[in-house]
C-alpha cells in the first residue's frame, strides 16, 4: 500500500477531513498490475468542491508512474451519486458483483458494481472490456 499526500492538498487537509486509500495490486501478465481504490471519503460539509474528484485524480496519476494498466474500484450499486461522479471521471462498469455488501437488520446483501478506469499505458483495453454477467465476491481475485 503506498501514500502521498500532494502539496496542492496539503492547506485543504488542514480545514477539512477526507481520505482516500488506494494500493497496487495484480500481475503485468495479462494486464492485470492496478491501482485500487480501497476507500474514498469526504466529510459532508466539504463535498461538492471537487475534492474527491482531486484525490481520484492523484490516485490515478500515482497508478500511471507505478507502471498499471488501470484503476478499479466498487461501488454500491444504490450509491447513485458516487457512480455518476465517477462516470464523470471516466470509470466504467466493468463488472458486477451479486451481494458484495452485507446489509443490517435482515435486508438482503447490497450489489456493487466493479468499475475500472484505463490509464495511458493500456492500448486494447483489453483490460476494462465487461463481462456480460454477474459474478460473486469469492469470484473476484
Amino acid at each position: 500500500m503506498w501514500c502521498i499526500i500532494p502539496k496542492v492538498l496539503l492547506t485543504a487537509l488542514m480545514l477539512c477531513t477526507f481520505a482516500v486509500l488506494g494500493k497496487a495490486e495484480g500481475s503485468v501478465a495479462g494486464e492485470e498490475w492496478h491501482g485500487h481504490v480501497t476507500a474514498l471519503s469526504v466529510a459532508p460539509e466539504f463535498q461538492q468542491l471537487g475534492l474527491a474528484a482531486k484525490l481520484m485524480e492523484l490516485l490515478g496519476e500515482i497508478s500511471e508512474v507505478k507502471g498499471g494498466f488501470f484503476v478499479d474500484l466498487f461501488v454500491r450499486v444504490s450509491n447513485r451519486v458516487a457512480v455518476n461522479m465517477y462516470k464523470q471521471l471516466g470509470y466504467r462498469v466493468y463488472r458486477t458483483v451479486s451481494e458484495r455488501y452485507s446489509a443490517s437488520s435482515g435486508e438482503p446483501d447490497e450489489d456493487a458494481y466493479g468499475t475500472r478506469k484505463a490509464l495511458c499505458r493500456v492500448t486494447e483495453k483489453k483490460s476494462i472490456i465487461p463481462l456480460p454477467h454477474p459474478v460473486r465476491p469469492e469470484d473476484i481475485e
